[in-house]
């Protein structure tokens, strides 16, 4: 029997914030798998090692986790306003799926330093030291990301001090922002309130703030679901009916946001919506040990994301953090303490973030316009990513 020989492609694996992927110069990959469709798919998920009903993406490039199974495709942007066109795709683990419904937040960190070193941004436009401010156009979502990378001797500097908790090292700050994080039509609440009741057959009718910005996410109180906003991963990953849940209240709530017509859909949108629950602070230890108390932060968010317990924040998710503790009177804002609030310091699993997002009402309908988080990136490899030359047969 006749076997074809592996084909490789330039990639370059990167860590984003709390997440890690498998970054693309649009131009690099095979032909058929530079526009969208089934060969794209097929070549992502073959990179990353998907489906593996193992859940160990062992013959790939992710980590089993929704942090880690990661792709990026970058191009030069044809707009004048933006240097690099930034297309996000969440890899299933045991699903034949790639997720084009969402951003990564995390990963947006990455994608400006990674612009820089392949040549996507305007050399002119790079100090010898210094700041170049990267704007990135998010082709997903259709939004503005700008990216502060650090330049040292005309490079991109990625060694630092600053420290992100749910990364065990630290590195070079690159604070981001996220240019009116709402949907196309500035519709942040797509139900028009900042709480709704939610029903949830089989789970109970409670309380929620459901919001579109930087990611459509499900804000729940975690009381009315039985837990105290202190919980780790292994508390939630656990139990398959406390996940069962979790899912069953993201397909209704995806429901209620007009994303989806009927909640079976929700299978094959996996990455949007994010459900996530909120609580008043509280003193714990986050899974590194370290001990995070009451008084140092404003709030606790835990959030899921592709079906499991984030072991930090989304970067996106963070965004609606941001956006929604900003806006009086959502649970995220209420389990703040209320009150007008510009920035908010959360406990998430891993530790505390800090984020910031200026509201305002305009017109009756209210109106983020930025979100902004520090984060960091490096490169962890670069060269080629190997797969079956195989890979296309079956499109």
């Amino acid at each position: 029997m006749a076997h074809v020989p592996q084909i490789r492609i330039p990639a370059t694996y990167m860590r984003g914030g709390t997440s890690k992927g498998v970054f693309f110069k649009l131009g690099d990959l095979p032909e058929a798998a530079q526009v969208p469709g089934e060969a794209r798919d097929r070549l992502l998920l073959r990179v990353i090692g998907s489906p593996d009903p193992y859940q160990k993406q062992i013959d790939g490039m992710g980590g089993a986790t929704s942090s880690t199974s990661k792709t990026v495709i970058l191009s030069k942007s044809d707009s004048p306003d933006h240097d690099v066109d930034y297309l996000f795709g969440q890899v299933s683990i045991d699903k034949a799926f790639v997720d084009w419904s969402g951003n990564c937040g995390n990963l947006s960190a990455a994608v400006g330093p990674f612009a820089i070193a392949s040549g996507l941004v305007d050399p002119a436009r790079i100090p010898d030291n210094g700041v170049v401010e990267v704007r990135i156009w998010q082709a997903n979502i259709g939004k503005t990301i700008v990216g502060q990378v650090p330049i040292t001797d005309g490079q991109v500097q990625e060694t630092g001090d600053f420290e992100l908790d749910g990364v065990t090292f630290p590195a070079a700050e690159v604070p981001v922002a996220f240019k009116d994080p709402a949907d196309g039509e500035g519709a942040i609440f797509p139900t028009g309130n900042r709480v709704d009741d939610l029903e949830v057959p089989g789970v109970g009718t409670f309380k929620a703030t459901l919001i579109n910005a930087g990611i459509p996410t499900i804000f729940v109180n975690a009381a009315d679901i039985g837990y105290t906003g202190t919980e780790l991963q292994e508390a939630i990953n656990g139990d398959a009916q406390a996940l069962e849940r979790f899912e069953t209240i993201r397909a209704h709530g995806a429901v209620k946001m007009g994303l989806i017509a009927d909640v079976a859909e929700a299978a094959s949108r996996q990455h949007t919506p994010k459900v996530a629950f909120v609580a008043p602070p509280a003193s714990y230890n986050a899974s590194s040990g370290k001990a995070v108390k009451a008084s140092d932060v404003d709030l606790l968010v835990r959030a899921l994301s592709m079906g499991k317990l984030h072991h930090a924040m989304m970067g996106t998710a963070a965004v609606a953090i941001a956006s929604a503790a900003a806006i009086e009177g959502t649970l995220v804002n209420l389990a703040a303490g209320g009150g007008k609030r510009n920035a908010v310091t959360f406990g998430h699993p891993s530790g505390t973030l800090r984020v910031g997002a200026e509201a305002s009402l305009v017109e009756g309908r209210w109106v983020i316009d930025e979100a902004v988080m520090s984060r960091s990136a490096r490169v962890l490899m670069e060269g080629w990513v190997r797969v079956p030359g195989d890979v296309f047969q079956e499109v």
